[in-house]
Parts: C-alpha cells; sequence; structure tokens
C-alpha cells in the first residue's frame, strides 16, 4: 500500500511553511512546494521562499524550476510533483504537498480536463486588449460567451479570465464545459488534508501587513531590479503578476518615487489580503474538515491528523 500523501494547504500567511516543517521533520518527510511563485529563480523575498537553512534541514521540491521570463501551469506542476511523490515514496519517506495555490492541488487530487496548451500569441492579443480596454471588459466578454465561467471569477482575475477566453477561442465551447472532461487521473494512493483556515480575519489581515512590510525591508524593490536587470520582464509575463511583484513593477515602471512608496504598500497589502480571500473561497468550496491556524494547538492537531493517517497505513 502506497504512504499516504500530506496535502498542507492554507491562505497566505497562515503558516504553512513552518507547520510543512513540522510534519517533515516529526513524520521523516520531504516538502513538494505547491506555490506558483516560488517555482520562479531569483524571486525569493516577494514569495516568502524557505531559506537555506530550512531546506538543508528538510528536503524541498519544485522550487527554482523556471526563469521569471517563463510560464508554468497547473498541468506541468501536476506532472513534477506526481514524479516527486513517487520518488519521495520510493525512499520509504513521507510526501507532504505544501502551499496556497488551490489549483494546484486540485489538479494534484481531482486530475486535469482535457484542455488545449496555451497559445502564446493568442495570450499576447488579449494581453494588449486588456491593456487597452482594461480587464473587466473582458470579463464583460467572457460573460457573453461562457457566463458560469465568469460568475465564479472577478473582473479583475486576469490570469483566470485570459485562460478561460483563452480556451473559449482555440476550441469554440465554453471552459465550463469542458472542465467535466478528465485527461489525467487523481493522484494514486490515499491522502491526507490539513487545511489551515484562520477563525480571526483581522488578525490574519495584521500579519499579512507585518509580513509584507518585513519584504519591503528585506529588499523586496531591490530584489526586483535586480531582476529587471538581468530579465527583459514585462508586466504581463505570469511572473510579474505575482502579488508584490506586480505592484513594485507598477512602482518602478511609474519612476520609482520614495514619496510614493506608501501606495506601493498599500497596494500590496490589498492584494495580499484579496490573495487570501480567494484562497479561503477554494478552502470553503472543498468543504474541508479545517483547523484554526490561530488555535493554541495547532502543531498537535495537524501532527495528531497525520499520525492516525499513517498508522492506519502501517496496519
Amino acid at each position: 500500500m502506497l504512504t499516504p500523501v500530506v496535502l498542507l494547504m492554507g491562505p497566505t500567511a497562515s503558516g504553512k511553511s513552518a507547520l510543512a516543517q513540522l510534519l517533515a521533520l516529526r513524520f521523516g518527510g520531504e516538502i513538494v512546494t505547491a506555490d506558483s511563485a516560488q517555482v520562479y529563480r531569483g524571486m525569493d523575498i516577494g514569495t516568502a521562499k524557505p531559506d537555506a537553512a530550512a531546506r538543508a534541514e528538510v528536503p524541498h521540491h519544485l522550487l527554482d524550476l523556471i526563469e521569471p521570463t517563463d510560464a508554468y501551469s497547473a498541468a506541468r506542476f501536476r506532472g513534477d510533483a506526481v514524479a516527486a511523490i513517487a520518488e519521495i515514496r520510493g525512499r520509504g519517506r513521507v510526501p507532504i504537498v505544501a502551499g496556497g495555490t488551490m489549483l494546484y492541488f486540485k489538479a494534484l487530487t481531482e486530475g486535469l480536463s482535457a484542455l488545449p496548451q496555451a497559445d502564446p500569441a493568442l495570450r499576447a492579443r488579449l494581453d494588449a486588449r486588456a491593456a487597452e480596454l482594461g480587464w473587466p471588459a473582458l470579463h464583460a466578454e467572457l460573460a457573453r460567451v461562457d457566463p458560469a465561467t465568469a460568475a465564479r471569477l472577478a473582473p479583475t482575475d486576469s490570469q483566470r479570465i485570459q485562460r478561460a477566453l483563452e480556451v473559449r477561442m482555440l476550441t469554440g465551447v465554453p471552459l465550463s464545459a469542458l472542465q467535466g472532461s478528465r485527461a489525467t487521473p487523481p493522484l494514486p494512493g490515499p491522502t491526507v488534508v490539513v487545511a489551515l483556515v484562520p477563525a480571526d480575519r483581522a488578525r490574519l489581515h495584521r500579519i499579512i501587513a507585518e509580513r509584507f512590510d518585513a519584504m519591503l525591508e528585506r529588499g523586496l524593490v531591490d530584489e526586483l531590479r535586480g531582476l529587471r536587470a538581468r530579465y527583459a520582464l514585462t508586466s504581463a509575463m505570469p511572473s510579474m503578476r505575482c502579488v508584490g511583484y506586480r505592484q513594485a513593477f507598477a512602482w518602478l515602471e511609474s519612476g520609482g518615487k520614495p514619496r510614493e512608496l506608501g501606495e506601493l504598500r498599500e497596494r500590496g497589502i490589498a492584494a495580499t489580503r484579496q490573495l487570501a480571500r480567494r484562497q479561503l473561497t477554494w478552502l470553503r468550496s472543498m468543504n474541508l474538515d479545517a483547523i484554526d491556524s490561530f488555535a493554541g494547538a495547532v502543531a498537535e492537531a495537524a501532527t495528531a491528523r497525520v499520525e492516525r493517517a499513517l498508522a492506519a497505513h502501517a496496519r
């Protein structure tokens, strides 16, 4: 019988990384990162990537895979994650998939829909239209051709609006109609879910603000300056749409005036809160037995849950 895979998920700033490290040390595990931003090399500060000490203590997989000029997908994540999980199981260790990109967890546990590959030329045309008209206008267009998908997307959710329009234009069929047809099977073997959901939303917002301030102090803007010097980056690239980098990129493009740094901070914090809200919406839709990430015994509750799953596997 295959070793259970621990699926550790939650919104940004909920303590996933620290808990994943603790569980890996406790159960002899290795961490498979489910984070669409941490795949980019050189994007360390704004993605809260595990530091060298954490990575030396516990093996981490799927970090630093691609350059910031490249793109990554849920399909590629699924392939990479399945391969990493098989290798970890082969070593007799416990795979711990940890992160906040909920689409990646969905791709891993449910399989992928039979959808067309990305079309760079078509995406470039959609980006150009969005630059002229704004993403809300493209969202309104999506509502006309695929109302079911548009209804679950915010008018500013640029990446998902773009993908939905791309699928519709490539296939002539709405994304919502294709998503029930699976091209790949779910992850083989048992899983145990540890979902962190903070009960105190105000406290989460305070931690988000403190965390973004710490990123700015650690040199988020200088990190981005260095990336812009090494790569031909544009605001349309997936890497530069990541929260924090998107706001810092816009600030640098506008001249990087020190007196406007406060505006960058406020926009970055607001965008991070919006990200957390979307992640929590995903988690609620999955109807999971969640653990309050701010509870005093969160580590004990998560440890007990994993311990039970591993004990059942051993019987």
